[in-house]
C-alpha cells in the first residue's frame, strides 16, 4: 500500500507541476499578446519610424507560426494601404515632427506598389515635414522611396547600386530529361511563357520580346520618377558607367554616390539617429543615439479607416488564385467568393470595388470568383475594378466582372491565356528498371497515366479542352470590354502588358489607385465620394498567428536599432536573391507536381517583383535546407 500511495503522490505532484507550467505559459503568452497590441494612446511628439522590413504587398500572407518557432526565415510583409495611410496622416499630425524611412531591411515590391508609396513620401515632404531615409545599401526599389525624402543617408561602408529590371530565370528541361520526367504541356497563346521552364532550357524569342516590352517602360518610368524627385542628382552618369564612377572614387561606392548627388549624407546608424534627434528630440535617460519615436503600428492604430457615410465594399483578390480555401494572401476560390457573398448579404453595401493584385492561377477558381462578383451586379450594385501591382491571367479574368477598370501606368496585366501541365514518370521508372503495364477497356482507361505516360487520345482531348477554355476566356474578355473576339485574340496570346499599353489596347479604362476606384464606385451609386467609407471584406489573420508573430518578432524595449548590426550590404543582398531563386525553383517543382487544374497564371510575373518570392516557397526552401544542414 505504501508503494501505491507513494506512486500516487508522485503522479499528483507531476500533475500539479504540469498545471503550474501551463498556467505560467498561458499568462506569459497573454501578457505578451496584450503588450504586442498597437497602442494608439502611446503617441507622443517624435519621429514616425516607417521601418519597411521585408516586402510591400497588397495583403500579407498568414505566416505559419510553427515554421517561425522552428527557425524559419520568412520575410515580413507590409500591407501597402496601411503604409500609405500612415504617411498621409503624418502630413498633418502635429505629433509627427519628422518621418524616418528605415530601409535597411527593405526587400522591395512590384513597381506599382513602390510608386504609390514613393508618391506618399513625396506628399509628406511637400507638406513641409522633414523626411529622412537611411539604409546600408540602396537598390532600385528602396532608392525610389528614398529619393522623395528630404535627406538620404547611407552607411559609409555601403552605397547605392541600380540594376534595372531583368535578370535570369531557371529552366528545368535538361534536369527533367536527366531525371526522366516528361512534362505533357497543353497551352494556347504563343506568348504564354509560364510553361517554358518545363519545355525549354532557355527563353523563347517571343517571351524575350514580351518581357522587354514590359521592362523598358517600367525602367523609363523609374528614371523619370527619380529625376522628378531629385533633379540635381547625376543619375544618368551613374547608370551609364557605374564601374567608372566607383573606380574614380577608389572603390568607395558611398563616396561616389555622394559626389553625384545620389545621396546627401554618409553616416552610420548612430550618426543618423543623432540627426533625427536634432529634429524630433531625444528622451532623457536614454543612451546616445536614441530619439523620440512613434511606432508605425501605434500610428496606424491611431489613424483607422473612416467609418462614416455609406459603405462601399472592397473585396481583395491578392496572391495566387487557387481552388478551395485559404487564409489571407491567397485568393482561394471558396474563401474569396464566400467573403464576397457574405458581405453582399450582411453589410448593406452601396457599391463594390474589386481590388486585384494577383498573377492568376486556377482557371476554375478565377471563374468562381468572377461569378461571385457578378452577383453584386445582379443586386444592382455598381462594380469597379482596381488593379494593383498585378492583374494578370486569372487576375485579368476576375477583373472582367467590373463595370470599369482602373489601373496604374506600371500595373502588370494581360497574359490572357491558359495552360495545363501533367508530369509523367515512365522514363524515370525505366531508369531504375521498373515497368508499367495493365489492361485497358477504353482509350482513356488509367489516363492520364503518370506511370506509363499519356496516349495520343488523351493528349488530343486535353489540348482540345485547353483550347475551349481559352475560347471561353476570349469570350469573357470580348463581352466585358466590348471588343470583337478576333481583336481580343490578337492582343491576348498570353502576352503580358504594362498598364499604359493596356489602356491603349482597351483592356483598362482609366488610371488611378484604390481611392480613385472607391470614389468612382460612389459616383456610380449616385453618392457623394466624400461621404462614403470602404468596408474591406477580408478575413483577419487568426489570433494564434498574431500571437506567435508577436512572440517571435525581434524587438527591443524602444524599437531602436542603434546597437544592431547594419542591414545587408550589396554582397549580402546578392546571397539573399540567390537563396530566393532556389526557393522559387522549389516552388516551381511543387506547382508542377500539384497543379492539378487548368491554369490561367502569369508565372513570369514573379520575376518583376521582389526577389524574396512567396512565403510558401520560402518555407519549403527552409525545410529542405534544414534537413540538409545548410
Amino acid at each position: 500500500m505504501k508503494l501505491v500511495k507513494g506512486a500516487w503522490m508522485i503522479l499528483v505532484g507531476i500533475k500539479d507541476f504540469l498545471v503550474l507550467v501551463f498556467m505560467l505559459l498561458f499568462f506569459t503568452m497573454l501578457f505578451a499578446a496584450l503588450s504586442a497590441k498597437p497602442n494608439p494612446a502611446a503617441i507622443r511628439d517624435g519621429a514616425l519610424v516607417v521601418a519597411l522590413d521585408g516586402t510591400l504587398v497588397e495583403q500579407p500572407e498568414e505566416v505559419d507560426p510553427w515554421s517561425k518557432l522552428g527557425g524559419g526565415s520568412a520575410v515580413k510583409q507590409q500591407r501597402l494601404r496601411d503604409v500609405v495611410r500612415a504617411l498621409d496622416a503624418a502630413k498633418t499630425d502635429s505629433h509627427v515632427k519628422a518621418v524616418v524611412l528605415d530601409l535597411d531591411r527593405f526587400m522591395g515590391g512590384y513597381p506599382a506598389a513602390i510608386s504609390e508609396v514613393a508618391a506618399a513620401v513625396g506628399r509628406v515632404r511637400a507638406g513641409g515635414k522633414p523626411v529622412l531615409a537611411y539604409a546600408t545599401a540602396y537598390t532600385d526599389d528602396s532608392y525610389a522611396l528614398a529619393a522623395n525624402a528630404s535627406e538620404i543617408w547611407v552607411n559609409p561602408l555601403g552605397g547605392a547600386m541600380f540594376a534595372g529590371p531583368g535578370g535570369t530565370r531557371l529552366y528545368y528541361k535538361g534536369l527533367m530529361d536527366k531525371l526522366g520526367v516528361t512534362a505533357h504541356i497543353y497551352r494556347v497563346g504563343k506568348f504564354k511563357s509560364a510553361v517554358e521552364p518545363y519545355m525549354r532550357n532557355d527563353m523563347s524569342p517571343e517571351a524575350k520580346e514580351a518581357e522587354l516590352a514590359i521592362y523598358q517602360p517600367i525602367w523609363a518610368q523609374w528614371q523619370a520618377e527619380i529625376a522628378k524627385a531629385r533633379p540635381k542628382a547625376k543619375l544618368a552618369d551613374y547608370l551609364a558607367k557605374p564601374a567608372d564612377t566607383v573606380v574614380a572614387a577608389n572603390g568607395d561606392i558611398a563616396k561616389s554616390n555622394l559626389a553625384l548627388g545620389i545621396v546627401d549624407k554618409l553616416g552610420d546608424r548612430m550618426a543618423f539617429s543623432k540627426r533625427v534627434a536634432e529634429i524630433a528630440g531625444a528622451p532623457s535617460g536614454k543612451p546616445v543615439g536614441t530619439f523620440n519615436r512613434i511606432k508605425l503600428d501605434d500610428f496606424i492604430a491611431a489613424n483607422p479607416l473612416p467609418t462614416g457615410g455609406d459603405a462601399i465594399g472592397v473585396i481583395t483578390i491578392a496572391g495566387e488564385i487557387i481552388d478551395g480555401k485559404a487564409g489571407p494572401g491567397k485568393a482561394a476560390g471558396d474563401s474569396v467568393s464566400a467573403l464576397l457573398l457574405k458581405g453582399l448579404a450582411t453589410k448593406n453595401l452601396k457599391a463594390l470595388v474589386v481590388r486585384v493584385d494577383s498573377p492568376g492561377g486556377s482557371a476554375l477558381a478565377s471563374e468562381q470568383i468572377r461569378q461571385a462578383i457578378l452577383q453584386a451586379k445582379a443586386q444592382g450594385l455598381p462594380v469597379v475594378v482596381s488593379m494593383g501591382s498585378l492583374a494578370a491571367s486569372g487576375g485579368y479574368w476576375v477583373s472582367t466582372g467590373g463595370d470599369t477598370i482602373f489601373a496604374e501606368p506600371n500595373t502588370i496585366t494581360g497574359s490572357i491565356g491558359i495552360f495545363g501541365v501533367i508530369p509523367t514518370f515512365e522514363k524515370t521508372l525505366a531508369k531504375i528498371g521498373v515497368g508499367a503495364d495493365g489492361v485497358k477497356t477504353t482509350p482513356l482507361s488509367g489516363q492520364p497515366d503518370i506511370y506509363g505516360g499519356t496516349n495520343a487520345e488523351t493528349d488530343r482531348l486535353l489540348q482540345s479542352a485547353i483550347e475551349a477554355g481559352y475560347a471561353r476566356f476570349i469570350g469573357v474578355v470580348s463581352a466585358a470590354r466590348k471588343l470583337t473576339p478576333e481583336r481580343v485574340n490578337e492582343i491576348a496570346q498570353g502576352r503580358v502588358w504594362i498598364g499604359g499599353t493596356a489602356h491603349q489596347l482597351g483592356l483598362v479604362d482609366r488610371f488611378g489607385g484604390i481611392d480613385d476606384a472607391i470614389a468612382e464606385a460612389a459616383r456610380r451609386a449616385k453618392l457623394d465620394p466624400a461621404k462614403v467609407h470602404a468596408v474591406y471584406l477580408e478575413k483577419e489573420p487568426s489570433s494564434w498567428a498574431k500571437l506567435f508573430e508577436s512572440l517571435t518578432e525581434d524587438k527591443d524595449e524602444d524599437g531602436d536599432r542603434t546597437d544592431e548590426a547594419a542591414g545587408p550590404d550589396m554582397f549580402a543582398r546578392v546571397a539573399i536573391e540567390q537563396r530566393a531563386m532556389f526557393a522559387r525553383a522549389l516552388g516551381d517543382a511543387r506547382r508542377l507536381a500539384h497543379g492539378g487544374s487548368v491554369q490561367a497564371r502569369c508565372l513570369e510575373c514573379s520575376a518583376m517583383g521582389p526577389a524574396t518570392g512567396s512565403l510558401e516557397d520560402q518555407t519549403l526552401f527552409d525545410a529542405i535546407a534544414a534537413r540538409l544542414g545548410l
